[in-house]
């Protein structure tokens, strides 16, 4: 099947870099919103990522941000957005009920071809895709911030997700202009947070154990940032999160309390700083203050209250998970993801050589933390996962 039209729905900051990358690549978009101040929002901050780009001579030779604004339309009117589309993406609230309702509306309204998709970061394709009746069509393409540079997008099967669809769902994935060559896995199994974010996610349960320690024991938010930063890592886990922003990652982490574990739970002073708009970068004010620019942060002393290995550890235990339950057959996928996702190493290939003390470490850990989820899995502790590559 030939893709032409496509269809985003939702004008916020991953919608709109959808929109940029499939209007570049040269196909006819149409974007959808609830109100048209939304949708002038998003097409303000493109128009403006695109000047940037043609001033700097990044577009091609003769093309301009207006040569480029013409094949994009918008509209409120979903139902009539979608009559022609050969492909239809979601980046809407991380919300079940309202991306069931727009499936649904999607599916009645759009031809018989249409593929149908989600840009959900950690909700089941599956059960999204049922609202539809026409599973076989919709599937999940996960991107990434910002959508432009970031060569990541996970293509997620859901149940009833036909192999063709799949196979169109990469295919158009990788072709979408991008900083370096796109990396696009497969993801075998529809299970919560797919493979970059499944993997980032129990660091969570024992940082919310940390973040509970540092206020009782008065250590400072920079102190404890040095506890988890290393080496090959860009940020530590504090300034991550102020990044991707706290709402995402409060709300991400009670989904998982519910389909994963409820380790997963929010600790006080995290539910806290939610509770109080400390959401991050966005704000201006998480861990730390983004109100001049990124922060300055003094990492020159530690906390001691975690370390980077074992994050190291939790999150090559969640490695194994997922070769456990078949989201990925190897872990050469769960590395070269992290790479594209996260721009740090994976640290699977670093498990085959520490697997042994890795799993005595978390044994260790969860008794100490009383979290249960965080034990080592079977194919850590056997070393199964090894000959997986």
């Amino acid at each position: 099947m030939e893709i032409k039209n496509i269809v985003v729905i939702g004008a916020g900051l991953m919608g709109m870099g959808v929109v940029q990358v499939s209007l570049q690549k040269g196909y006819k978009v149409t974007v959808v919103d609830i109100k048209d101040e939304f949708i002038d929002r998003g097409v303000s901050g493109l128009k403006k990522g695109l000047d940037r780009l043609e001033q700097k001579g990044r577009l091609g030779e003769g093309v301009t941000t207006a040569s480029i604004l013409e094949k994009m339309s918008t509209t409120t009117d979903l139902a009539a957005a979608v009559k022609d589309a050969d492909l239809i993406l979601e980046a809407v609230i991380e919300n079940m009920k309202i991306k069931q309702d727009v499936f649904k509306t999607c599916a009645d309204n759009a031809p018989d071809h249409c593929i149908i998709a989600t840009n959900t970061s950690s909700m089941s394709v599956t059960e999204i895709a049922n609202a539809s009746g026409k599973a076989d069509k919709c599937v999940g393409i996960h991107f990434f911030n910002p959508v432009p540079l970031m060569r990541l997008v996970e293509i997620i099967k859901g149940d009833g997700t036909s192999d063709e669809t799949m196979d169109i769902a990469v295919a158009w994935a990788e072709g979408l202009p991008c900083r370096g060559k796109r990396y696009c896995p497969r993801v075998l199994k529809d299970r919560p947070g797919f493979i970059a974010n499944r993997m980032i996610a129990p660091g969570f349960v024992l940082m919310n154990w940390a973040f509970d320690e540092a206020v009782a024991k008065g250590v400072t938010w920079e102190e404890l940032e040095a506890d988890t930063v290393k080496e090959t890592s860009p940020m530590g886990f504090l300034e991550l999160g102020d990044y991707v922003g706290h709402d995402t990652y409060y709300h991400i982490n009670n989904y998982y309390a519910k389909t994963l574990s409820p380790d997963f739970t929010p600790g006080k002073a995290y539910t806290e700083m939610y509770e109080t708009k400390k959401l991050g970068r966005k704000v201006g004010q998480g861990f730390f203050d983004w109100t001049q620019g990124r922060p300055k942060i003094d990492r020159s002393k530690k906390a001691g209250i975690v370390t980077a290995e074992q994050l190291d550890a939790i999150e090559a235990n969640e490695g194994c998970r997922l070769l456990e339950e078949g989201v990925v057959k190897n872990w050469q996928v769960i590395d070269d993801t992290m790479m594209a996702g996260f721009n740090r190493p994976g640290v699977m290939e670093l498990a085959t050589q520490n697997y042994e003390k890795w799993s005595t470490l978390l044994a260790e850990l969860a008794a100490k933390i009383g979290k249960d989820y965080i034990k080592p899995c079977e194919f850590l502790k056997s070393g199964k996962f090894v000959g997986m590559k």
